[in-house]
């Protein structure tokens, strides 16, 4: 019970030094602050930065903070990646070959098994994701995440992202999708993802990249350690026609047009079923829980907040360095929150005390993103030819990630 109160008076600690240095979502525009608070830096239209220190149970942590605000026609948000799924980069050079003038870290991802030479790390995300109004990918199942347990009643299929509408918004996306040919419709339970569940069928594409469909078929539902699957089939659609079938799920680039099959047990025997020439229809969305407004952009991670709250069951006890994303203003307001991972502040926050800070910043809702080592902010100045690194990583140097949240300048959405 000590460690609690203790727990508890860090998280109270932490919501009364940001009301002292004056670092809530409403603050103001650069320059000087109440109480002799660091000066917001202006990255770019909309879009400001700033450091601070917070007092927590682990110690004193560093905060890096970008605000952007969506009411800026000239300032938007967008997915940072490679262009594949199963790919890893800096986020700095994902910063600059995309663009953009700030961005962090996303995602927790898959960084295999080095005890396991049968599942090899394929760096693809654990939950959805949808770039450019597309969906790239579907969630794992739970038992084959990566990364720190998600709080109670969380799926794994929860996602940070912008509506067409412009809006940040918090919510759940299923996947929704067939495989149709002459003898029946299946189900497909799975879109580009590292892992799929027993018994299913799932379709890889082109922005899959070259990592072996065969890690898909390895562990189950609830123990990512358990045994790759002695029963799989894959089957190749091109022009809406299966053109090859295999026993064994392959590797390397999908062409443009391709759609892969791969089955795992009774998702196999499906597939067995289907013979080259056979016509073979796929589709497939990623459908919001809550939303009825169509996402431009999401990715997947844990949620924080809600409606002012933070959610139940939020851990209490491990500090880490951490990235997170806040909601305000009806999700016209951004926070993007990542703690500093220099050898003094390496400590950082738990994830409640994470909460308790963007709710002292001002969030109303809040998001948990890939931390540790991942956690990076990079800010390009005015004028200069590329980003840099706000933050120090723990590891000493930037690490290759899944994905991340851009900020970009106009031109504005159409």
């Amino acid at each position: 019970m000590a460690l609690r109160r203790d727990r508890s008076r860090a998280a109270r600690s932490v919501v009364a030094l940001l009301t002292v240095l004056g670092t809530t979502a409403g603050a103001g525009s650069a320059g000087a602050v109440p109480g002799g608070a660091p000066r917001w830096t202006i990255v770019a239209p909309g879009v400001a930065y700033r450091e601070f220190d917070l007092y927590a149970a682990g110690g004193t942590a560093h905060a890096h903070l970008l605000r952007v605000d969506l009411h800026d026609p000239r300032v938007r948000l967008g997915p940072l990646h490679g262009g594949f799924v199963a790919q890893r980069t800096a986020v700095s050079r994902l910063a600059d070959e995309r663009g953009a003038v700030a961005g962090v870290n996303g995602d927790f991802f898959d960084i295999g098994d080095a005890r396991r030479p049968d599942r090899p790390a394929t760096g693809a995300g654990v939950g959805p994701m949808i770039a450019e109004g597309r969906p790239l990918k579907a969630a794992v199942p739970s038992g084959q995440r990566f990364g720190p347990a998600p709080p109670p009643g969380a799926t794994g299929r929860e996602v940070i992202g912008v509506g067409v509408d412009r809006r940040a918004r918090v919510d759940r996306l299923e996947l929704d999708g067939t495989v149709a040919a002459r003898s029946e419709t299946v189900p497909l339970g799975g879109l580009n993802q590292y892992a799929l569940p027993v018994d299913s069928v799932g379709a890889f594409t082109t922005v899959w990249g070259t990592a072996p469909r065969r890690r898909a078929t390895c562990g189950d539902d609830t123990h990512r350690s358990a045994p790759c699957s002695a029963d799989t089939h894959e089957v190749t659609v091109r022009g809406g026609r299966v053109v090859t079938s295999s026993t064994t799920p392959g590797g390397g680039p999908i062409p443009p047009g391709t759609t892969v099959l791969v089955g795992r047990e009774a998702g196999a025997e499906r597939l067995r079923a289907m013979t080259p020439g056979e016509p073979v229809r796929v589709g497939y969305r990623l459908v919001a829980s809550a939303s009825r407004v169509p996402f431009r952009f999401a990715l997947g991670g844990h949620p924080l907040m809600e409606d002012g709250r933070p959610v139940p069951g939020l851990d209490d006890r491990t500090s880490a360095v951490r990235t997170a994303v806040g909601l305000a203003d009806g999700g016209r307001l951004v926070l993007l929150l990542v703690l500093d991972g220099a050898p003094r502040h390496r400590a950082g926050l738990t994830v409640a005390e994470l909460a308790d800070t963007l709710r002292a910043l001002g969030a109303v809702d809040g998001f948990n993103l890939d931390g540790g080592g991942s956690s990076t902010l990079v800010t390009r100045e005015p004028g200069a030819p590329r980003v840099s690194v706000r933050n120090t990583p723990s590891a000493g140097a930037e690490r290759p990630v899944a994905n991340g949240i851009g900020v970009f300048l106009a031109p504005p959405w159409a």
